[in-house]
């Protein structure tokens, strides 16, 4: 991919085999950069892959036209924001202590928390750290993001807006001074 990536496209399929089909007919249709592709929870399958709005959107569609009678949910995010990216890919290296506040949002779906997590950051000036889909919590889908006490505020404010206009919306938090220790482990 040599295009700046600016677009998540998002399959969900509700087989393993699927899945793997889905995958590469996703790879072979656009110049796209796979992100994430593994079994989640309730022994389905995500695909996410990054590139322009136009091969994503191709991508999806083509995974898509190969998960027939498997197809969960399909997803293409447009203009999503840069840090959405590292934290997807577990890339983000946050230092417990340079941590702030702590927000977490936790949604129902697994390939929806990236449209919460972009719409989140693109809120307010916070650090996204963790985007977490599916993998051990039962299909459900996490963001933790950290900065001051009114930027968290807002971002998790308007990513749980989001969430729960879809009505997928688990929880929401925010806690103003977390002990340091809430920053190391994750699932």
């Amino acid at each position: 991919m040599t295009e700046p990536l600016d677009a998540i496209g998002l399959l969900e399929v509700s087989s393993i085999a699927l899945g793997h089909v889905s995958e590469d007919a996703m790879l072979k249709a656009a110049d796209v950069d796979l992100l994430l592709a593994r079994t989640i929870c309730s022994g389905k399958f995500i695909i996410v892959v990054a590139g322009d709005v136009a091969a994503c959107e191709s991508a999806v569609e083509a995974g898509a036209s190969h998960a027939t009678g498997g197809l969960i949910e399909k997803r293409v995010i447009a203009h999503v924001h840069p840090s959405v990216f590292p934290a997807i890919s577990m890339a983000v290296d946050l230092d417990p202590a340079e941590a702030q506040s702590l927000g977490v949002i936790e949604t129902f779906s697994a390939s929806s928390i990236v449209d919460v997590a972009d719409t989140a950051a693109k809120a307010a000036a916070v650090t996204l750290f963790r985007i977490h889909m599916a993998m051990a919590i039962g299909g459900k889908g996490y963001v933790m993001l950290t900065g001051d006490v009114a930027s968290v505020e807002a971002a998790v404010s308007a990513g749980a807006t989001v969430a729960a206009e879809e009505g997928i919306l688990v929880a929401k938090s925010v806690i103003a001074a977390p002990r340091k220790e809430l920053f190391r482990e994750f699932v």
